[in-house]
């Protein structure tokens, strides 16, 4: 029907003439209360947005001469954080001359995306920024 029509027959309703597919061929629109229709909408909106999951990214801090047991720890860290569904992002310090030798900074990241293998995945690897090498580890989706 035409739109002219359609107006008059929203207007003697006491509606609205709503615009529902604007990309469809033609155009479909509804009569309807726009404000509840605007209502609904943003109802549908509200209830999306609840249920979607917040993504954190949580910081695991290490050194490149770090002590086994300590890496462990660090590493346990970082596994927790994965299965909450958090992002980790690895931080690998160089103070001094220990810039010089970024293979072991690597190292460590290779050793820590072993040990993340099951719950987790490297998003980013690991890459030099300035005194710092970081890498971004994601959760695995199961």
């Amino acid at each position: 029907m035409s739109p002219k029509e359609a107006v008059k027959i929203a207007q003697e309703r006491g509606l609205d003439l709503v615009e529902v597919a604007p990309n469809a061929v033609p155009p479909v629109c509804r009569i309807m209360d726009y404000g509840k229709f605007r209502y609904e909408q943003n109802k549908k909106e509200r209830e999306a947005k609840k249920n979607q999951k917040v993504m954190n990214i949580k910081e695991v801090k290490l050194r490149p001469n770090i002590e086994d047991n300590d890496f462990m720890t660090k590493a346990r860290n970082a596994v927790k954080f994965l299965e909450n569904g958090d992002k980790v992002k690895v931080t690998i310090m160089f103070r001094g001359r220990e810039i010089t030798h970024p293979e072991l900074g690597k190292t460590l990241c290779d050793r820590l995306a072993e040990v993340i293998k099951g719950v987790g995945k490297v998003e980013k690897e690991a890459k030099v920024e300035g005194r710092n090498m970081t890498m971004i580890l994601a959760p695995s989706k199961e």
